[in-house]
């Protein structure tokens, strides 16, 4: 099994409607991270003898990432659109060998870094709604 760097997963964002997808690129993007996490209720009692036991319960997931921002780029444009709206957006994280986790999201952090002497830039927090489908790749 051969290790892939980080620089080929790539975030898409649906541009197009939900009946006729058109999945976008973000350009300028640099990092990207896919939290999965799940909820659980913990039903340790004295049977357990000592141990913890939970139970699974509620999964939720977020992607977080940050690049170089362009203002002109369509699926940029999307999010910002998006966030100012208050709307849920389909978006999915390609890996280097085509996984795709697929999910409608919503925006709870976008900031945008202007420093003086560097790259501006933007990070966006997307919370999944939903579930977070995987279609392994070819």
């Amino acid at each position: 099994m051969a290790a892939v760097t980080g620089v080929d997963f790539l975030i898409q964002v649906n541009t197009g409607t939900e009946a006729t997808p058109s999945w976008t690129t973000v350009a300028g993007q640099r990092g990207a991270t896919l939290n999965r996490e799940v909820d659980e209720v913990d039903v340790t009692s004295k049977d357990s003898n000592g141990w913890y036991e939970g139970i699974p319960t509620i999964k939720n997931w977020s992607i977080e990432a940050e690049g170089l921002l362009i203002e002109s780029d369509t699926a940029y444009s999307r999010l910002e659109q998006a966030y100012m709206n208050s709307e849920i957006v389909q978006v999915q994280l390609i890996t280097p060998g085509g996984t795709k986790y697929t999910g409608k999201a919503y925006i709870t952090d976008f900031p945008i870094e202007a420093p003086y002497d560097d790259a501006a830039t933007y990070s966006v927090t997307l919370q999944g709604t939903g579930p977070l489908t995987k279609t392994t790749g070819a």
